[in-house]
């Protein structure tokens, strides 16, 4: 088997990998809401923590599906057009993932975590 149907095939299971991801990621966190809006009958307490596992198997899917698409433009065809491509998908995943990061955490990535008991930078110690 030619290297480039090998890289092309990896690629191709990174994608497979990468639906899988997302789509049993968010089959589990419907079975874990479900489960607990069972239990409690409040379905508002259940809801951010419902949305948070969904983004995760987003984000991981998109990561996956991402690495599926550098491996066979740049390994199989790195043509000026393919590569041209590739750049706006990264971009508009990029994009897609940043979005999620920031719906999930209520801060920017490249912000460092509040500390507990702190409001975050340049908080001071309660006397």
């Amino acid at each position: 088997m030619p290297t480039k149907e090998i890289i092309q095939h990896v690629g191709t299971l990174l994608d497979l990998a990468g639906v899988l991801v997302i789509a049993v990621g968010v089959a589990v966190a419907t079975v874990v809401f479900v489960l607990r809006w069972w239990r409690t009958r409040q379905v508002v307490d259940h809801y951010r923590g419902y949305r948070q596992g969904v983004g995760r198997a987003i984000l991981l899917g998109l990561e996956l599906l991402v690495a599926g698409d550098i491996i066979r433009t740049v390994a199989v065809s790195p043509t000026f057009t393919s590569v041209g491509v590739l750049a706006l998908i990264v971009l508009v995943r990029t994009f897609l993932s940043v979005s999620l990061q920031v719906e999930l955490d209520g801060r920017w990535p490249w912000q460092g975590k509040v500390p507990v008991g702190g409001s975050g930078v340049g908080s001071r110690p309660q006397r």
